[in-house]
């Protein structure tokens, strides 16, 4: 058999053998990255890297947020028009833009864009030059933005709104401190008001490795029976923001408002699309209310597990600089993949408040609508009979 040739220059390595010896086993989702590793003089983006504030702010309360969305286009005729290519990615979810610069986009646009990120889950753009303060704006658009209570903010002045997502050769994700199951999540679902259209741009990633995997709650809603669905729909689930606050004071890092525990639909209602999404994530929910305990574990367990194993319901992005990714926060959890160490991984973070989240029947009483299945509504419109429950199963083949 015949040598295989290998590229050295593409092979990880740390860049000295300091750095190695350095790095400290971490759980990269409740101990957030300092950035103190190695001498910023050389790096373009150092006034971006880890910072934490000893400062306090207020409880968050709550606030008035219409969704944007509800004004846009359903056809997205200016938005669409503006791209060389719309591609999407699966049946279910994830759209990539092509040729569309963020930074010209329109109010009708805006609005257009987060109609279809509420529609796709989350939606993709590359070689995007708008900078932080851009995306803020951008951001603004959509809602109040949110300021994390643990994690980094950037060195520079002024940019509290901003969560920064970094990781470097200092770090070395154990897995023993960790399973891959409880790394997917959606953003602090533990506030009041959690997020809805959210941006991450890359400004600094590996040559391969560090993707984002993103799993639609629509789809998983609508792969359960209509039994299921129903009694899905009356439960309500704490999510806790308790495990990221200790894992912040863990670390020596303040706490910048204290940690909260709220209650949300494990159901929810979109309020542009009216479709229903699964709400829950192994990251934040810690259990359903009113139900014994073995209830609430089993349920979850097979929640839990089908965010992150089902690949029908997932989609995944590879990273290049200037690449950024537009996610609905209330109708996906997403995670990384922390295969890219010694490596730098570098990006920011802008995140608007979404709606107080509306299960289906306080989204029926209030709009006087009902709330869909988001694949029988695809079905009705593609002119398909909506197949019904069958009892028991018949065997079939499968070829890959």
């Amino acid at each position: 058999m015949a040598p295989v040739a290998i590229n050295e220059s593409t092979v990880p390595k740390p860049t000295t053998v300091q750095e190695l010896k350095a790095a400290q086993p971490i759980n990269p989702f409740y101990s957030p990255a300092n950035g103190d590793d190695v001498d910023d003089s050389a790096y373009e983006f150092a006034r971006y890297k880890p910072s934490f504030p000893n400062i306090q702010w207020p409880p968050l309360e709550e606030i008035t947020v219409t969704d944007r969305g509800q004004f846009a286009d359903p056809e997205k005729k200016a938005l669409f028009s503006a791209a060389k290519k719309v591609k999407h990615l699966t049946p279910v979810i994830g759209t990539e833009l092509v040729g569309i610069d963020l930074r010209q986009l329109s109010s009708q646009q805006k609005d257009e864009l987060s109609l279809l990120v509420a529609e796709r889950g989350v939606v993709f753009f590359r070689d995007q030059e708008l900078n932080i303060h851009e995306q803020l704006e951008l951001a603004r658009h959509w809602g109040p933005l949110h300021k994390h209570a643990t994690t980094p903010i950037p060195r520079e002045p002024g940019l509290e709104e901003v969560h920064v997502v970094y990781n470097d050769a200092s770090r070395r994700p154990d897995p023993t401190a960790f399973s891959k199951l409880e790394l997917w999540h959606s953003d602090v679902s533990y506030e009041i008001q959690p997020p809805s259209t959210t941006s991450l741009k890359v400004i600094t990633g590996p040559e391969y490795g560090g993707d984002t995997l993103w799993s639609s709650g629509y789809a998983l809603y609508s792969s359960f029976s209509p039994g299921f669905q129903k009694y899905l729909e009356g439960l309500h689930a704490v999510h806790s923001a308790v495990a990221q606050a200790d894992g912040a004071r863990a670390a020596g890092l303040p706490v910048r408002r204290e940690p909260i525990e709220s209650t949300h639909p494990l159901v929810r209602v979109h309020p542009t699309t009216g479709w229903k999404s699964i709400y829950v994530n192994p990251g934040f929910t810690r259990r359903i209310v009113g139900v014994p305990k073995a209830e609430s574990d089993a349920i979850l367990n097979i929640l839990f597990h089908q965010i992150s194993e089902n690949p029908d319901f997932q989609v995944r992005f590879h990273w290049e600089p200037n690449s950024i990714a537009f996610w609905d926060n209330r109708i996906v959890t997403h995670t990384a993949t922390f295969d890219f160490w010694p490596h730098t991984r570098h990006a920011l973070r802008a995140t608007p408040h979404g709606e107080k989240p509306t299960s289906v029947e306080e989204y029926e009483r209030a709009s006087g609508k009902v709330a869909k299945d988001r694949q029988v509504e695809i079905w009705k419109q593609q002119g398909l009979a909506v197949p019904g429950v069958q009892n028991g199963s018949k065997p079939r083949g499968y070829n890959d």
